[in-house]
């Protein structure tokens, strides 16, 4: 019996190793079903930024935006073609009928109440002129519709004047701009000196006084 101690103590050492190597090799328990699982911190959601104002081909411009320059109006250049005119308008433009191909035409706004707000000459195939009888955009220069031939006297102090074709006492007061060559700012008042209308653009359309009537 003294005989069998040694082995037996022997077996139980070695079923004892055996065991706890095992449990150090066995893989991770998964968590219980009804232990929670901790929930990843969210990431706050970003704020929208703020919508941009519409383009003016969508919507007239805000008031104070500067738009009239002596070589276009926005991204539209006096001299481009027509097809690059309306592409950088980047929208709808109502369009009058030519009297002819290639002849006189006015292109307008979908906002515009009528021609008189803001309308674009293009002829021959070109951006030649636009005209502005609204007073909440400013001319090349400051002037505006409403303001008198003294006030347009200090902002231009090279200002020219010459009688209206149509109407007594009114008057075409002009200025050439400073470039591109050739390019002139003209104003028009009615009979009291006050400006109803002003236009920028290229000889010889610039001095239409019918437009393209």
């Amino acid at each position: 019996m003294k005989s069998l101690l040694p082995a037996v103590i022997a077996l139980s050492l070695a079923l004892s190793a055996c065991q706890r190597e095992s449990s150090q090799q066995a893989p991770a328990t998964a968590p219980d079903a009804g232990q929670a699982t901790p929930t990843p911190a969210q990431t706050p959601a970003q704020t929208p930024a703020p919508g941009q104002p519409a383009p003016i081909a969508e919507q007239p411009p805000a008031d104070g935006m500067q738009l009239a320059h002596y070589d276009g109006y926005g991204d539209l250049k006096l001299g481009s073609s027509g097809e690059q005119a309306r592409a950088a308008w980047g929208g709808e433009l109502n369009s009058s009928t030519p009297s002819e191909p290639g002849g006189c035409t006015l292109l307008t706004p979908k906002w515009a109440t009528d021609k008189a707000d803001v309308a674009f000459m293009v002829e021959g195939d070109k951006f030649v002129r636009y005209d502005v009888t609204t007073d909440k955009q400013a001319a090349p220069g400051g002037g505006k519709v409403g303001m008198d031939q003294a006030a347009l006297k200090a902002l231009y102090p090279a200002l020219s004047e010459s009688p209206h074709k149509y109407v007594e006492g009114a008057k075409y007061l002009s200025v050439e701009a400073p470039a591109p060559a050739g390019t002139k700012l003209v104003f028009e008042t009615d009979a009291e000196g006050k400006v109803v209308t002003w236009r920028v653009g290229l000889p010889p359309q610039v001095d239409y006084v019918e437009s393209c009537s």
